[in-house]
């Protein structure tokens, strides 16, 4: 992320720039109904500043009389004037606003305000087309200028990590709000479409979905509790898949965007104790196809859009010297075709005769092994762009997964790798025969010999093959690792508003 971005952003001359992605449209909006007006009438909401810096989306002309609220991001006096510049997070562009020496009184970097006045074309050669003439200033909040963290100057990853109350201010960071508030919008319309049903699996769950044992355990603050809450040992879900194959068994294409919490002690700019995963299951799919090809429209559209969006050309105007990079990647995200689908066996393959021509890894590759972050980055490259690598060794992964057909030391799975992120989506065909799953619980120590009776705390989860049982899977992919990609940002730590790892929870 190039440093500017936590500096003070200059105000724009009219609407953002555009990049070569940009078709925003400048057609008329469609009739409102007689209902819908009526229930615009009846809501009255403070005016945005970003209804008036881009008058495609709904700005006003010149010489009209508007009033908005804010926050100061800067202010410059001139004698008898003063130039405001306002922010209000629906933009990453301040406003500016032309006050007078009593208005400007009292005002300060950080303090909210409310500004009446009137809306009209700035000077020529001024930055902005249009700024606001203030009739009436009223501070609403005082900002004391003297203890204020977020003044007008660089402020580091680590700084603002110890802020993470105030960190929602800097113009990147609300871009990323905005930025994961689109995606969420693009997802549940993508699905919709494809009629899939959006569930709620719980959070609090019996048993650890991964098998790895990195789970936080749910308990009780009473003091004089004895024995546990829930009677048995809870957790904070690793993952909601299990939950949403009960769901798949009722309604067959379900899907899902939650928080996930894993208990991994990694500081590394790739791990986080709580993050967001969209995860989907889909029955009667009998191969790996139908998830990668769904896989890849969803993030094709998502992309799309985004490239055409007032958000995502933000993105690019603040991303300075990475502008063409992040153009590249979502150039190169919403091309036609298939992307490079390769089998884990070749992968490795690939990789040791990196290691035949003088290629350097810290983790050797071999067959039987997971591939390590170096591993998968590396193969992203080498085929410049998205590789699907599909049916791992079957030791290495959980017990749900369905065996590859014809390769019973395999199964069939998949991992997404993105170029300078590594893994971003995982999936498998789920095992959905009784006796086949029992016998991999097993096999993985999830069941202890003679001990068949609960079977691991998951007998909910077996009974699902037990009656009218039907071939499935299922994907999960990390939002924040995607946001990472499409913004740059190398640190995951920086695309989270409240950010928690190993050793930190600061808010």
């Amino acid at each position: 992320m190039p440093r500017h971005w936590h500096m003070i952003s200059r105000p724009a001359r009219g609407i953002v720039s555009r990049s070569r992605f940009s078709t925003l449209s400048s057609a008329a909006p469609p009739q409102a109904t007689d209902a819908t007006q009526q229930t615009r009438q009846s809501v009255h909401l403070p005016r945005t500043i970003a209804s008036l810096l881009h008058p495609a989306q709904g700005g006003q002309p010149d010489a009209e009389h508007v009033t908005i609220h804010g926050w100061i991001k800067s202010i410059r006096r001139m004698g008898r004037i003063s130039f405001a510049h306002i922010i209000d997070g629906t933009t990453s562009f301040p406003l500016q606003a032309i006050l007078s020496k009593s208005q400007a009184a009292g005002l300060s970097t950080g303090s909210s305000v409310r500004i009446a006045g009137t809306w009209k074309a700035s000077l020529a050669g001024t930055a902005q087309q249009s700024e606001l003439l203030a009739e009436d200033v009223s501070l609403l909040g005082e900002a004391d200028p003297t203890t204020y963290p977020l003044q007008k100057k660089f402020q580091s990853y680590e700084y603002l990590r110890t802020l993470p109350h105030l960190r929602p201010k800097i113009p990147f960071n609300t871009a990323v709000l905005r930025l994961r508030s689109y995606i969420s919008q693009n997802l549940t319309s993508f699905f919709a479409k494809n009629e899939f049903v959006q569930c709620y699996p719980p959070i609090i769950t019996s048993s650890d979905c991964e098998g790895a044992g990195e789970v936080f355990t749910v308990s009780s603050n009473e003091k004089d509790s004895k024995g546990h809450f829930f009677k048995s040992p809870k957790y904070l879900t690793v993952s909601t898949q299990l939950h949403l194959e009960a769901l798949a068994a009722a309604v067959p294409r379900v899907w899902t965007l939650s928080p996930t919490f894993r208990a991994e002690k990694s500081d590394t700019h790739r791990h986080l104790s709580e993050f967001y995963m969209l995860e989907a299951e889909l029955s009667f799919v009998e191969t790996l196809d139908p998830l990668l090809d769904l896989i890849e429209d969803m993030i094709r559209q998502l992309v799309s859009g985004l490239a055409s969006s007032r958000v995502g050309n933000e993105i690019l105007s603040l991303s300075g010297d990475l502008k063409p990079q992040l153009e590249a990647r979502w150039e190169g995200l919403m091309q036609p075709g298939r992307w490079k689908r390769l089998a884990y066996s070749s992968a490795v393959e690939d990789l040791q005769a990196a290691v035949d021509k003088g290629e350097k890894f810290q983790f050797l590759p071999e067959w039987g092994a997971n591939l390590q972050s170096e591993h998968e980055k590396y193969l992203a490259g080498l085929y410049n762009g998205p590789v699907f690598v599909t049916d791992y060794p079957r030791e290495i992964k959980p017990f749900y997964m369905l065996p590859t057909p014809g390769d019973d030391r395999t199964v069939a799975c998949f991992d997404l790798l993105f170029p300078a992120v590594g893994e971003l989506i995982g999936g498998s065909l789920r095992e959905h025969r009784y006796e086949e799953l029992i016998r991999s619980m097993k096999s993985h120590g999830l069941i202890l010999a003679g001990d068949d009776s609960e079977h691991a705390g998951l007998s909910w989860y077996t009974d699902l093959r037990k009656w009218g049982t039907a071939p499935h899977g299922g994907f999960g992919m990390g939002l924040d690792r995607l946001l990472c990609y499409l913004t740059g940002v190398e640190n995951i730590r920086e695309v989270v508003a409240f950010p928690r790892w190993v050793g930190r929870c600061d808010a």
